[in-house]
């Protein structure tokens, strides 16, 4: 929101100030999700992928079209709404488990199904599933990037291939596998877990409904 105030001082049709923030936001979001690829700890995959979308964000706001102011206030709160929910499961799992090492954390499904759901719908959603805002958010980034140049579409199609593939890899390391030999009990899942992770999904899922509320656009 800060951006979005500031960017307006520059007026992107009188000089060039904007053109190294567009290039360098699109950059640390392709290099971030490619970093997302090699991590071992739960928690700073997580933290990754919020450098990566707010990259988006970033480069939007700088182009300062509708459609780009649209596009990033949409994908900051789908955002924050999908992190905060990433977190909240990655805490459930260190709680049993007293680890955020992916490898030593894995094969929790079988243990935990109904948390495995959820772990699937955070998953699904960060990876912008239709019909989620998170998608609606990255098509008007996508279109807006693109109309301004049509370079743009190499980067910013990389940077989403690649947060499909940590988000899979993140959802298959901790859901699916062996389960490590360390683990020979644990903990049931409590219904304050499930209510925390229903009181994330439950706005997204009725943001859905009626997006203008987040997207800036009056009806």
């Amino acid at each position: 929101y800060g951006i979005m105030r500031v960017t307006i001082l520059v007026n992107p049709s009188s000089n060039n100030l904007h053109y190294p923030f567009i290039t360098l936001a699109l950059w640390g979001a392709l290099m971030t999700s490619a970093i997302c690829l090699r991590q071992i700890d739960l928690k700073s995959l997580i933290a990754y992928s919020s450098v990566s979308h707010m990259g988006l964000v970033v480069a939007a706001t700088m182009i300062q079209t509708q459609w780009a102011f649209s596009g990033a206030m949409i994908l900051m709160i789908s955002h924050g709404l999908t992190s905060s929910m990433l977190f909240g499961l990655a805490n459930t799992n260190y709680e049993r488990t007293h680890s955020r090492i992916l490898l030593l954390t894995r094969g929790i499904q079988p243990l935990l199904p109904l948390m495995a759901t959820w772990w699937l719908l955070a998953n699904l959603t960060n990876m912008a599933l239709p019909p989620t805002t998170n998608l609606m958010a990255e098509l008007t980034i996508v279109i807006a990037l693109f109309n301004w140049s049509s370079f743009t579409i190499i980067l910013t199609g990389a940077a989403i291939l690649l947060t499909a593939s940590y988000t899979l890899y993140m959802l298959m390391m901790t859901q699916r596998g062996t389960l490590p030999s360390h683990i020979t009990s644990i903990q049931n899942s409590s219904t304050r877990e499930h209510l925390l992770m229903a009181l994330h999904m439950i706005p997204m899922i009725l943001l859905i409904l009626k997006p203008e509320l987040i997207s800036g656009i009056p009806t």
